[in-house]
Order: C-alpha cells, then structure tokens, then sequence
C-alpha cells in the first residue's frame, strides 16, 4: 500500500512538473487566442462592411445582367421572329400579286401564280394558321376564274351567232369580187393572146374589154375599202385565253362527273324520244349519233388519262367510266370500246403506280439501319412474324433478347409489295373479266414491279458510295429473304383473286432473278470495296528498303488490315459460304498482287537483304492469316495458295538457293516453280545495286568478291532465260 502511495506520489510529481513546463506556453497561447478575438471581431466588422458593399454594388450588377439577359432573350426573338418573316413574307407577297392579277384579270398568270406558291411556298410555311387559309382558298380562285373563263367563251358564242350573217354576207361577197377579178383578167389576157388577129381588123372588142377589167378593178378598189375582215368584226381573245387558262387547270374527278353526267342526260332523252314517239326519232339516228359521240369519248379520255399523274385520280376516273358504261348499256347502246379503253388506261395506271410505288422503296431504303432486327419479347417477335413470312427453327429455339438476320427494310418490302397488289387489283375490279385474266394481270404488273422498279432502286442503292461493306453483307442478306418470300406473294394473288391452285396456269413471278441480279451486283461491289480497303491500308506502308537488321516483328499497316479483315470476315459468316468464300479468296490474292507489285515497283531502285527479310515476316503474317481459316469451308492450304508465289520468291532470296532454282527451271517439281525469272531478275537487280553501294570496300574482301561475282553470273543466266522466254513467245 505504501508502494502504491509512493508511486501515485511520483506520478502526481511527474504531471506537476509536465504542468508546470506547459504552463507557460498555456498562458501564451491564451493571451494570443484573446489578441485573435479582437482581431477576429475587426475581422468579422470589416467583412461584414465589405460584404454589404458588395451586396450593394452587386445589387446594380444583378439588375444589368437581368436587362443582359432579357435583352439576349429579346434579341433571339427578334432574330426568329426574322427568319420567320423572310420565310412568310415571299409567300404574302405571291399571294399578293396573285390577288393584283385576279383584279387585273390576268387569269392565265394567276394560275401560274398557284402553282408557285402550291409547289415552292407553301411547303416552306404550312405550319401557320394563315398559310392554310390560303391553301384553302385557292380551289375557290380556280373555280371562279373557270367560271369566268367559260362565261367569256359562252359571250363569244352569243357574238358569233350576231355576227355570223355578216361574216357569210363578207366572205361570199369577197369570194364574188375575188371570182369577177380573175374572170376579168383571164379576158385580158385572151385579148393579148389574139391581139394579132385583131390588128388588121377591128379593135373595139380588144377597147370594150380594157374598159370592162378597168371597171371592175375600181369597184374592187372600191369594195376594199368598204369590206371588213372577220378578225375586225370578232374578238377573238376570249377563246385564246380560255385555251390557256384550260391548259394550266388540272381536270378533277368533278369535271369527269359533269361531263359524263352530261353525255348520259342526252343519250337517255334520245332514247326515250326514240320509244315514246313514231318518226321522229330513229334506231339508225340514234346509232350514228352514239357512234360518233363515242369516238370523241374515247379520244378526249385517251387524252385526258395520258397525262395524269395521280394513281388516285386514275382510279377515279375508272370507277365513272364504269357507271357511265354500264348506265348506257343498259339503254341499249355498245359499249365495248369503252371497256377496250380502260384496258388502255389500265396500262397507264400502273405506270403511275410503278412511279409512285419507286419513291416509296427509296424511302425504305433510306430509312434503313442495315442491322438485323432485334427483338427483346415474344411479342415483338410476333409482331415482326405478322408482317413478313420468316421460319427459322433454331431462332425459335433461342432465348430472348434474339435477332433476326434481315432489316428493317424487309418487312417493310414485302408490305409494300402487297398494297402495290392491292392497288393493282381496285383498277381490275368491275371490268366484267374472269378471275384467271385478272389473276394474270396481277402478276405481270407485279412483276414489273420486282423486275424493273424494285430492282432499280436496289441497283442505284448498291452502287451509292456511302454503302459500306457492312451494308452490303447485310443487302444480301436481306435480298435471300425477299426471294424466299416471293412464294408467299404467289399464294396471296391467288388468295385474293379466288383461283383455285389446280386450274393456275399463269405467269409465275420473276423474284428469283430480281434478287439474284441484285445480290450479284452487290457482291461484285464487296469485292471491289475490300480490295480498295486493302489498297487504302497498303498504302500506308514505310518500308526502309535499306533497312540492315530487320525489326523483329511485322509491320504496323499490315497487322491492322489483317485485325480489320478478320473483324470483316466475322460479319461474312452471314453470308452464302461461297460467296464469303469468293471474298476472302480474291481479298487475299489482292493482297498478294499488292505486296509483289510493291517489290518490283519501277521507282524502289534499291532494296537491302535486311529490307527483304523485313518483308518476309509480313508475308509470314498473311500465311497465318490465310492458315487460320478466317472463312470455314476451303479444303487444306487452299486459302495459302493465295502467297504461294512471294513464299517462293523470298525463300529463293533468303536460303540463296540460286543454283537449285537454275537447276530445277521449268521442271514440274521445281522447289521454286512460280518464281518468273523476270521477276528474280528485277529484284536481284535492285539488291546488286544496294550491294556494290553498301561495300566500297568490297574488292578487298574475297567474300565479297565472290558474292558479287555470284550476283553477276546468276543475273547473267537469269537474262538469258528471259530472253529464251521471249523468243519462245
């Protein structure tokens, strides 16, 4: 216990004198924490004041950036506002003028005037409430300068009956004058004629007749004077001006109504004048008259539907000369030759529909991603299922999310394809044809269709420049299944024309050699673009030519056109296995023909033994590429081959295996079989060159002496093969 005691004694000792040693620090450290208050509470006034002056003078720049930024936002609006304007107000001004052209009655010109603004400006602003307001006032200007194009011709009708007597009383009297005048002057000249005869005789006939052709060209001169031309007794600027005015109208489906409606009124009170009465009216009548109205029918339709563009009108226009058909059928009048008509314009109808239906498959193709289409759910697979007829057994069998192999495009396509068919058939409708005639002219319109404006916009969609090989895999890909669903597009025609499958003798369509021609031509453009992707990266090479040790490793440009090759090949195991096949063949022979062409360039004058070994670990690298079979399918080291003839060309450099080569020359089992001796020659030719620079000092060395005499006599005897080969030849 006392232990204890004395310890705590210590230990109270220890912290007293620890106390007493810190003590002193402690109480400065009070006095300088006192002297920082006060300074800390002058610090605290003094950032107080300052912060209130800030907060005053911040007030002001609070309030200009405010204006700033209200002025910015007023400054935006008024730029909007600006281009806004510039937009509508070539729009304000055309409609405008049009409305000075209506009130100067320049009719003709305001119809332009329509045009512009239907075809350039309204588009431009037809977002805007006034814009539509327009549009919908411009029929009502059409109509009313009809109105009064047609009232001014029915004028000019109603003065030409007024003045029609005395346009007959001046033509004939003119036609009177015109025959006295020439039998007058035929007198005259008869006199000339016997004026011999009547020299020695009497002259009075020869004086009654001068005197009788003198009267009569003073009262013609007379006459002259007095007689009026029909151009000063008729105006005829308002049938001018009608034909202009009737050449800018577009006819409507109205005008057809009116005129046929018009034709039938006529022909139906014939008839009944011809049943209801005795004499006055007959068959023959009738006949003729209905025979001669007919060929003027058919004419102004024939006319009429060659230049319209509009499938719908077209359509239209039909469907009235069916009822109007029918309706005087039934009065008894032929009407056999409107039927051959409409087989015309059914022509015609396709036609528009083939140019309409050709903007459409170049908006799909626009609009395409080029990608397969994915879909996460049953669901959307079964929508993707609904439009277009696609069986895989093992993509059912996958989990989703799955892809299936086509685009976007070709659901797209198909769907298309089937309104052409149904378009198509609404113009075949109540023409009083069998089923098997209409099933026939479904398919030759479709195939027209797959043949000529399908495969058009495939064509011009291959060959666009922007179209990677990437989109091209994925074109072939999408033209496989079109084809296959061309079966499909040959059970709905029948389907919906109601053949039955045992009496079909009809034309099959030609979707196999639509999509078969297309995916030819896209392969040949995948292999062009990969060969000028090879070309691309090729270029890039940088070889030192007089390089003395090789780097060890292949070169850069090399090893990314084989990673970009394999990555492209991936993408190819889409594809059919021949044509990946063909692509990966003719990619390596290019590469082949680029690497030899690079060796035996005119303007590469020197190349070293170390250049050249160089260059043989980059053939190495195409060696494992071809040997890694990038493609499945080629049998052995077919794809090697491709190398065959740069493997013996640098082998025979590298081993220096000179005098197997001139040995074994032209034997079928020559080690060095498709080394040219030209191409030996041109290259052995560049390396003695860099030799004899690279050893100046080489005639004192035997070693080198007898390389470079080496060198010559194999260069000797490799000209002397040339030249045997070009007397050969």
């Amino acid at each position: 216990m006392e232990k204890l005691d004395a310890c705590i004694r210590n230990h109270d000792k220890e912290i007293e004198k620890m106390c007493n040693f810190h003590h002193q620090g402690f109480v400065d450290a009070i006095t300088e924490l006192l002297k920082v208050r006060t300074d800390a509470e002058k610090l605290k006034v003094q950032v107080t004041d300052t912060n209130r002056r800030f907060q005053d003078a911040g007030k002001e720049v609070i309030i200009q950036t405010e204006e700033i930024i209200r002025c910015r936002i007023q400054q935006r609006n008024i730029i909007t506002v600006v281009e806004k304007l510039q937009l509508c107000l070539p729009v304000l001004e055309m409609y405008s003028k049009l409305n000075e052209q209506m009130s100067a009655k320049r009719y003709y010109s305001a119809l332009k005037t329509m045009e512009q603004l239907e075809n350039v400006y309204f588009p431009r602003v037809s977002q805007y409430r006034f814009c539509q307001l327009m549009i919908e006032n411009l029929p009502k200007l059409r109509e009313a300068i009809k109105e009064i194009s047609m009232s001014d011709l029915k004028d000019f009708l109603e003065s030409i009956r007024k003045h029609s007597d005395k346009i007959g009383e001046t033509a004939m009297k003119q036609a009177q004058q015109q025959k006295t005048f020439s039998i007058a002057l035929q007198k005259q000249n008869n006199v000339k004629f016997g004026k011999n005869m009547y020299i020695n005789h009497d002259r009075i006939p020869e004086e009654r007749n001068e005197i009788v052709l003198k009267h009569a060209l003073e009262e013609e001169d007379e006459n002259e004077e007095e007689v009026l031309t029909v151009q000063d007794l008729v105006d005829f600027s308002p049938v001018y001006r009608c034909l202009h005015i009737y050449s800018v109208l577009h006819e409507t489906v109205d005008g057809y109504r009116r005129y046929f409606t018009q034709i039938v009124g006529f022909f139906v009170v014939e008839d009944h004048i011809l049943h209801v009465t005795q004499g006055l009216v007959t068959r023959a009548y009738t006949d003729e008259l209905w025979n001669m109205a007919l060929s003027k029918i058919i004419a102004v339709l024939r006319a009429h539907s060659s230049y319209c563009t509009d499938p719908d009108l077209v359509l239209e226009l039909k469907n009235l000369i069916v009822i109007f058909a029918d309706t005087l059928q039934g009065y008894g009048f032929p009407v056999n030759r409107l039927f051959d008509l409409l087989f015309e314009i059914r022509d015609q109808y396709n036609e528009t529909l083939l140019k309409k239906w050709s903007g459409v498959f170049r908006d799909i193709f626009e609009e395409d991603n080029y990608s397969p289409i994915p879909v996460v759910n049953e669901e959307e697979y079964k929508i993707v299922i609904s439009k277009f007829p696609f069986q895989d057994p093992e993509l059912e069998k996958q989990s989703f999310p799955k892809k299936l192999p086509m685009s976007q495009s070709v659901p797209h396509i198909y769907i298309q394809v089937k309104e052409f068919i149904y378009a198509s058939l609404k113009f075949s409708e109540s023409l009083h044809r069998s089923s098997t005639e209409i099933d026939d002219m479904l398919r030759k319109s479709t195939n027209l269709l797959l043949t000529r404006t399908l495969n058009s916009c495939l064509l011009n969609l291959i060959r666009k420049p922007h179209i990677g090989l990437t989109e091209l895999v994925q074109i072939i890909i999408n033209t496989t299944h079109l084809e296959q669903a061309c079966k499909y597009l040959e059970d709905f025609i029948t389907n919906i024309t109601n053949i039955s499958q045992e009496t079909v003798h009809t034309t099959r369509l030609y979707g196999l050699s639509t999509f078969k021609d297309a995916r030819h031509t896209a392969e040949g453009e995948i292999y062009t673009k990969l060969n000028q992707k090879i070309d691309e990266f090729v270029q890039l090479a940088d070889y030192d030519w007089t390089m003395s040790e090789p780097d060890g490793r292949a070169s850069g440009y090399l090893m990314d056109l084989i990673n970009f090759l394999r990555s492209i090949f991936q993408v190819f195991t889409h594809l059919p296995g021949k044509v990946a096949q063909t692509a990966c063949m003719s990619a390596c022979q290019h590469l082949s023909t680029s690497l030899m062409q690079m060796l035996l360039d005119s303007e590469l004058k020197q190349i070293s033994m170390g250049a050249v070994q160089q260059f043989n670990l980059d053939v190495i690298q195409c060696e494992l590429f071809a040997s890694s079979e990038p493609v499945p399918g080629f049998q052995g080291d077919t794809l090697q081959l491709a190398f065959i003839d740069l493997r013996q060309l640098l082998d025979l450099f590298m081993v220096w295996d000179w005098s197997t080569y001139l040995a074994d020359y032209g034997q079928p089992a020559s080690k060095y079989l498709r080394v040219n001796p030209n191409t030996a020659l041109t290259l052995l030719e560049k390396m003695k060159d860099t030799s004899k620079k690279n050893n100046i000092f080489a005639q004192f060395r035997k070693n080198d002496r007898d390389k470079q005499k080496l060198i010559e006599t194999v260069v000797k005897q490799l000209r002397s093969l040339v030249n045997g080969m070009s007397q050969h030849t």
